[in-house]
């Protein structure tokens, strides 16, 4: 298949029902007009199939099809254990 798939990083911050998670994922961007540095946030449900990740995980997912309305990506790996419940 010739097209690509976004991968993104962040930490788990809810586990939302069976087989999700919401992970919360930081990009750093220069701001427009004072041209400083901010962090812009957005949150992604991903599908934990074999519900392995727990809340301060840090991960990676993968795009894919769509699962449910707000679900396209999926969990690729665990990258570090975080200190959470």
């Amino acid at each position: 298949m010739a097209s690509h798939k976004r991968i993104i990083q962040g930490t788990v911050i809810k586990k939302a029902g069976d087989k999700t998670a919401t992970v919360l994922v930081e990009r750093r961007v220069m701001h427009p007009r004072y041209h400083k540095t901010v962090k812009r946030f957005k949150k992604y449900l991903i599908h934990d199939e074999k519900n392995a990740t727990k809340v301060g995980d840090v991960v990676t997912a993968i795009e894919c099809r769509p699962i449910s309305k707000t679900k396209s990506f999926r969990l690729k790996e665990i990258v570090s254990s975080g200190v959470g419940s």
